[in-house]
């Protein structure tokens, strides 16, 4: 069973001017153990559909299932707490924590204490291939390449089935995008996570196990 269903979504927004249909009746599934790639070029919807699969915003019709269960019937800040983790082309770390400390910080938002958040916390810096050096760094002492790393980290240590990646690899140069890429791949084929990644780079989608290409809001064959 696909642990994330698109039906039908359509997301509208207005303007004073027009109202433009971002998403416009996609249907997908998305299974445990594979890497998905949303490709398209800016304002193709592809941004806007990360965000409704996460919760951020709601379909304007249609539905978002997870795990066979309406996005519209669950609570969506448990919902992203509990089974979705983000990955933004900015890392968004805690500049004032260093390395582990942001790892850590969805372990103790859920009230684990800090001797286990830091155990947990340092398994999943293991995955991602970083030293323990590393560790004591906040993020203005690491690379791009690291700080996306820490992020990812991070995202594992929430413990979640689905990660949702926003242009991931889009500050970072050719080799360390495709680390992460890479490190992506892993977790999806080795740990059985749901990895989605939205991105304008038709190499990362080459990676993918599946690819998604939208244009004007809608799923397209191929890319035009």
């Amino acid at each position: 069973m696909a642990i994330l269903e698109l039906r039908e979504v359509t997301y509208l927004y207005k303007n004073r001017y027009q109202t433009v249909r971002a998403v416009d009746g996609v249907s997908y599934e998305f299974e445990s153990g594979k890497m998905y790639a949303i490709v398209g070029k800016s304002g193709s919807g592809k941004t806007t559909l990360l965000s409704l699969m996460a919760g951020l915003d709601s379909p304007s019709s249609g539905s978002i299932l997870f795990e066979g269960k309406d996005l519209s019937t669950l609570n969506k800040d448990a919902y992203r707490q509990e089974h979705i983790a983000m990955i933004y082309q900015g890392y968004n770390l805690f500049p004032l924590l260093n390395g582990i400390e942001n790892v850590m910080y969805p372990l103790q938002m859920k009230h684990i204490n800090k001797t286990d958040a830091k155990k947990i916390a340092s398994e999943k810096w293991l995955d991602v291939d970083l030293t323990e050096e590393q560790k004591k760094r906040f993020p203005s002492m690491l690379s791009g390449g690291e700080q996306q790393r820490v992020a990812i980290a991070r995202a594992l240590a929430a413990n979640t089935g689905v990660i949702l990646a926003d242009e991931p690899t889009g500050n970072l140069d050719s080799e360390n995008g495709k680390n992460i890429i890479d490190i992506l791949k892993r977790l999806a084929h080795e740990n059985n996570y749901c990895v989605v990644v939205v991105t304008h780079d038709l190499s990362i989608a080459e990676q993918a196990d599946d690819v998604i290409y939208m244009s004007d809001g809608h799923v397209i064959e191929k890319e035009s």
